[in-house]
């Protein structure tokens, strides 16, 4: 029974950490960590429970197991949000504040995980079943994409459903290890979905970069929950061998996975006195990390919505090399045009600085040919949108941000966008600009098809 608790508790965690290491900054990604890790920490707890019977982790265990089902809702939340929006989070985040005080409420009623059926089990499963199930059909209906995502949804949510009914509510008809299993396959479909979105969203590749996740996850955690469920096999499962068990691979599969973010933590601490040192590492880094994500022939029967989806993603990358190394416009053929021009060779790095480069040239079409460096009209917005925040750097709503650093004119841009541009109004510029900018490479790719 501890096997296959390890096996559930390490995908689990694994999926979880994996997404986060997507994109934490991304509230979809976050959000789906958040459901993940928590559901591996009940897996353990419910295996050290069974293993010692202390009631203090079942009165424990009950609060956890309604962490991942609140997470999922506001996972389904936000998927079903609609694309490049600004509109605000508050309904949601109400939304999910509320069905969370009725969850752990119903943990309060219910004191413990284990049976008999209690009224607080009760409104555990109908406090994160149902909402899960609205949101669901929510998502479903505003059409998420791509396709597949949709079904996996559906399949997933359900069972979800079904899972939480089996371990919120413990009859005593299907042991505790089974119901675990059975909602950690449902909550590995609902990570899997998540990343299919992300990377569809990103316009990127995800097969080989969580195949190779995946396989490196699975040799540390062979390695190091593998000697433990040995020592298990001769001597019982000890409750200190169980802790030992799950202790392991949670701190396997988090140095495996998080290995870049703890190098650059254990550079900040070996090279405190070399800055560039630190960064050049940094930046090979996710180079590395970005090569498995490029998508193989990706603008093959792009349609527009989603070229000028890839557009705006380029735009919002524009000082990050690696990230626009897996953008797919980097295969446009102007890219192939480029490079032969200057005699570059034909990698990664070279397109994503020829794009980068393209790019730049788009934004700087964009700007008035009035003769100035800089004006507040109309006409002026689509070119300040761009130009100023990405090329030049100015950062006027980043918390803290000054202008120390810009040029005059960039200054200026600066005080502008503080004082007399909402951030809402910005990112609408931006959206705008980018459709231009999409349309007008969109043409290129057209011409050189034919």
């Amino acid at each position: 029974m501890a096997a296959l608790s390890a096996v559930v508790f390490a995908l689990s965690w694994w999926l979880g950490l994996y997404l986060l290491i997507r994109n934490p900054r991304k509230p979809v990604l976050a959000l789906a960590a958040a459901g993940l890790t928590s559901f591996a920490a009940v897996v353990a707890l419910d295996a050290v429970r069974l293993a010692g019977g202390a009631d203090i982790v079942g009165r424990i265990e009950v609060y956890l197991v309604a962490v991942p089902g609140i997470a999922w809702f506001a996972v389904l939340l936000e998927l079903s949000r609609p694309p490049d929006t600004t509109r605000g989070r508050v309904a949601e985040m109400v939304a999910v504040a509320a069905v969370a005080v009725v969850a752990l409420g119903g943990a309060a009623l219910a004191g413990s995980v284990e049976g008999p059926l209690r009224a607080g089990h009760w409104v555990m499963f109908a406090a994160v079943s149902v909402p899960s199930l609205a949101a669901m059909v929510r998502a479903v209906r505003r059409g998420v994409k791509p396709v597949p995502v949709v079904g996996f949804l559906v399949i997933a949510t359900l069972f979800f459903a079904l899972g939480n009914a089996i371990l919120v509510i413990p009859l005593g008809l299907v042991p505790s290890w089974l119901a675990l299993a059975s909602t950690g396959f449902d909550v590995a479909l609902l990570g899997v979905a998540v990343a299919i979105w992300d990377a569809f969203d990103e316009g990127q590749a995800l097969r080989a970069d969580m195949r190779r996740s995946f396989i490196a996850t699975a040799v540390v955690a062979l390695l190091f929950g593998g000697q433990v469920l040995v020592g298990m096999a001769f001597t019982g499962e000890r409750t200190a061998l169980v802790v030992l068990l799950f202790t392991s691979l949670a701190l396997a599969i988090a140095i495996n996975v998080l290995a870049d973010p703890l190098a650059g933590v254990l550079d900040r601490v070996a090279f405190s006195r070399s800055p560039d040192l630190r960064a050049d590492r940094a930046t090979l880094r996710r180079t590395e990390a970005a090569l498995p994500r490029r998508a193989p022939n990706p603008l093959h029967d792009v349609d527009d919505e989603t070229f000028t989806r890839l557009t705006r993603r380029a735009l919002g990358h524009y000082g990050d090399l690696a990230k626009l190394m897996a953008n797919p416009l980097t295969a446009l053929p102007v890219i192939d045009d480029r490079l032969a021009a200057r005699g570059a060779p034909d990698q990664p790095l070279e397109r994503a600085n020829e794009l980068r480069a393209l790019l730049a040239e788009r934004i700087a079409r964009l700007k008035p040919r009035d003769g100035g460096d800089f004006g507040t009209t109309e006409q002026w917005r689509h070119y300040n949108s761009l130009y100023f925040p990405y090329v030049a750097g100015v950062r006027a709503y980043a918390q803290n941000a000054t202008p120390a650093g810009l040029d005059p004119v960039a200054r200026q841009a600066w005080q502008w966008f503080v004082t007399e541009v909402p951030q809402r109004s910005l990112h609408n510029w931006q959206t705008a600009a980018a459709r231009v900018i999409a349309a007008d490479l969109r043409s290129d790719l057209v011409s050189a098809r034919d």
